[in-house]
């Protein structure tokens, strides 16, 4: 593996519903995989709780933000973590104007599907309005919406 900086501002974007995704890096060794993002995220209203194949590690940085993982719901400000398990519906919504804060997640799968969503589902659009080619993309990639 190869040493790898990327600066300020710098990564690949991938926006949407819920905030503007940022790639900063893609890690696999021989210990495994996990991918960072960055996510800078408005305030709008909760994307639907769903569940992914990868676990994700939240990290705020600045604003606050409500997650929302299998039901339980947690406050979190700066500094705060929260962990979304593999399997375990989750989201989060913003409190406030904006949030900030690193995703990491597990294997190398997350990225793909910020990509093809990115691409397929209109980030300025309501939820409502895109829920078909939501649905197409999430089976797509071995996500579901929680209940569906």
């Amino acid at each position: 593996m190869n040493t790898t900086y990327v600066g300020p501002g710098e990564g690949r974007h991938y926006p949407m519903i819920d905030g503007d995704h940022i790639a900063k890096a893609a890690v696999r060794d021989t210990e495994g995989a996990f991918e960072v993002f960055e996510v800078v995220a408005p305030a709008r209203p909760m994307a639907p709780p769903h569940v992914s194949p990868w676990s994700g590690v939240l990290f705020l940085l600045e604003g606050s933000l409500t997650a929302l993982v299998d039901g339980t719901s947690y406050d979190v400000e700066p500094g705060g973590l929260v962990v979304l398990p593999a399997g375990t519906p989750g989201s989060f919504e913003v409190v406030g104007d904006s949030a900030r804060f690193l995703a990491v997640t597990s294997g190398n799968r997350a990225g793909q599907f910020f990509a093809d969503f990115a691409g397929s589902v209109p980030s300025d659009h309501p939820v409502e309005q895109s829920m078909e080619t939501i649905l197409s993309v999430t089976q797509r990639h071995g996500v579901r919406l929680a209940g569906a």
